[in-house]
């Protein structure tokens, strides 16, 4: 059944309200594969960045919103930590429509580990999920400071995450932040290792980051700021901070 989140109960509340005419984002929380605890945090988070950024968040694990008249009614879709295979065939061609004739992306944390059989997704996503150590710190460098989802942050950030490796790199994107492998133990990448990143889908848009794992990443203050940043721009939105 569809489940819609109400803005009012958001973590503690929200400072703002978008008006009733605000863009819309769909956030999709499907998992047939690992379920991550933390996307409940990551629903609350991104609520709350929208009320603060002038779009309208509705949750959902159901994978009968994916039709093309409810998808064009949102500016981007967020895959928050989904897995495994989480749409049938006519709800994949919706929304491989939907991007390519406008519609945004963000792909989140597991999102890289969802419908290894779809080729549209693939390209959308732009790499798959292979392996990660345990977590701890590491430390990221930003590649494009001026993009919206790394505007603000560290040109070395370093935090605490599960660090993903990947089957292959992506090809043909904007790298965002790229992880420092010596930094931590684990990883299988080497030195060119995109860990989000950003590409032009058709007409569309598309984000993905890696980062996401933990609860705590979802109240961490520069996570929040990439997170609302990759939304605001797979929408086409012109957010403040």
């Amino acid at each position: 059944m569809l489940r819609l989140l109400a803005l009012a109960l958001a973590l503690g509340g929200c400072a703002a309200t978008p008006p009733t005419n605000a863009p819309r984002v769909l956030v999709y929380t499907n998992a047939n594969g690992y379920v991550h605890a933390s996307i409940p945090d990551g629903v609350a988070a991104l609520t709350e960045l929208g009320a603060s950024h002038g779009f309208t968040v509705e949750a959902t694990d159901d994978s009968l919103a994916f039709t093309p008249e409810r998808l064009a009614t949102y500016a981007a879709v967020v895959f928050l930590s989904t897995s495994g295979d989480v749409l049938g065939p006519a709800q994949e061609a919706a929304f491989e429509a939907y991007v390519e004739g406008g519609g945004g992306y963000v792909g989140v944390h597991a999102a890289s580990d969802t419908e290894y059989e779809w080729p549209g997704y693939g390209r959308i996503v732009g790499a798959y999920f292979d392996n990660h150590p345990a977590i701890q710190e590491a430390t990221l460098d930003v590649v494009d400071p001026d993009h919206p989802a790394t505007r603000g942050l560290p040109a070395r950030w370093t935090r605490t995450d599960e660090w993903y490796s990947f089957r292959a790199a992506p090809i043909g994107v904007d790298v965002l932040l790229r992880l420092d492998e010596s930094t931590y133990e684990g990883g299988t990448m080497g030195d060119d290792h995109p860990i989000a990143w950003a590409h032009a889908v058709g007409d569309g848009r598309a984000v993905y980051t890696a980062l996401g794992h933990t609860a705590e990443s979802y109240a961490e203050a520069a996570f929040r700021t990439h997170l609302a940043g990759a939304v605001c721009w797979a929408a086409a939105l012109s957010c403040g901070r």
